[in-house]
């Protein structure tokens, strides 16, 4: 972690050249921590994003609060556990976020458009560079596109699991240059201010940075679905595609017109050195693995130190059921995540010939379609 001057000067830079940027609202912030939409506070973001726009700069909007305010509108207490009423009470939501969005914006002659994302929309290939073309089209028109997860249908296994995440895949779908994450922390913490009010605020950090997973500990509150782990998550998938992200208290004065002016606010979370092309974006944007396979240590080693394919050979076990084409995960013998990628034949097909040379292939399934169980272009390095 560093706090030196320079470091910080040259990284808020960062942010003020920041042209391209998605900007995402918490649950808490945007519904006074569950007694319904704040609506003054909308206005006041609305009219922050209003001004940046008007200095050249395009804004996407990640916005929670369809739940919140749905429980708010039926009454509820409490997140309901029940998916389907999960699913009503974003739907009942959703009416009044949007509502409050384009009142807002159309008092400054700006359209809104509306964008209700699932995993099955970023997972699938054309989808993905669908959505990829609607929004950035939405932003050259002048238009402010507002993004959320469609909890309305969305299960379990299809949910992306909260909208820092959606709002990290979002930053990868268009490569922004910035995601600003705003909540109701000033930014991450040491450690856990609410239970060490001596813990120290980070100014600058490396995302991919040893130790941070520690600090950032467990979830937050109970309306949204994140905490610090999650933003960390999600500024670890932007800074793939080489987008900073910003954690800050959406509650600052004037947050977002202050961070493109320079100001030291939130913590500013760097892109590593890695950073991977379009295609591989998309495959890391996948959430949802259908299977594993097990490499023994000798392909662990080829593929982290040469970037190399995996071989039948390398492999020593398959877990789950999984069919050409799909996503799978490629672990260590000892459990570690290695790598993700697409598999060329299926889970039946990869048991029969783990452990076998590739020339082997077609004599032990009578066919053979590629030689890599997964090739390297299909695939992505944790």
């Amino acid at each position: 972690m560093s706090s030196n001057s320079q470091i910080i000067d040259k990284s808020r830079k960062i942010i003020s050249s920041s042209r391209l940027c998605v900007v995402k609202l918490g649950s808490a912030i945007l519904t006074n921590d569950g007694q319904g939409l704040a609506l003054d506070a909308i206005q006041e973001w609305v009219e922050q994003i209003v001004a940046l726009q008007k200095d050249g700069i395009q804004l996407v909007l990640v916005s929670s609060g369809a739940v919140a305010e749905g429980m708010k509108r039926l009454g509820m207490s409490s997140r309901p556990h029940a998916i389907h009423e999960q699913q009503a009470a974003a739907a009942v939501g959703q009416m009044g976020l949007v509502q409050a969005y384009e009142s807002c914006f159309s008092r400054h002659g700006i359209h809104t458009a509306q964008i209700l994302l699932t995993h099955d929309d970023l997972s699938n290939r054309q989808r993905y560079l669908n959505a990829r073309s609607s929004i950035r089209t939405l932003l050259e028109m002048g238009v402010v596109p507002i993004v959320n997860e469609n909890d309305t249908v969305a299960i379990d296994e299809i949910r992306l699991g909260d909208n820092d995440t959606l709002a990290a895949l979002v930053a990868n779908l268009i490569e922004a240059d910035l995601l600003v994450i705003l909540t109701d922390q000033q930014g991450m913490y040491e450690s856990d201010p609410r239970t060490n009010p001596e813990a120290e605020l980070l100014d600058v950090v490396v995302a991919d940075e040893q130790g941070l997973d520690e600090m950032a500990g467990g979830s937050g509150g109970q309306l949204g679905r994140g905490g610090m782990a999650t933003k960390l998550a999600a500024a670890r998938l932007a800074a793939r595609s080489g987008t900073a992200t910003v954690v800050a208290s959406g509650r600052d004065d004037q947050v977002l017109i202050r961070l493109f002016q320079g100001a030291q606010i939130g913590t500013l979370f760097l892109p590593g050195a890695q950073q991977l092309d379009a295609r591989k974006r998309w495959l890391i944007g996948h959430l949802q693995r259908c299977g594993e396979l097990i490499m023994d240590e000798g392909a662990v080693r080829v593929l982290r130190d040469s970037g190399r394919s995996l071989l039948a050979v390398g492999i020593k076990s398959v877990r789950g059921e999984f069919k050409r084409g799909d996503l799978v995960s490629l672990q260590s013998e000892s459990g570690e995540e290695v790598a993700r990628g697409l598999v060329n034949y299926s889970a039946d097909d990869v048991c029969k010939v783990m452990g076998q040379p590739s020339d082997r292939i077609e004599a032990l399934l009578g066919y053979v379609d590629e030689e890599e169980m997964v090739h390297r272009d299909n695939m992505v390095l944790l």
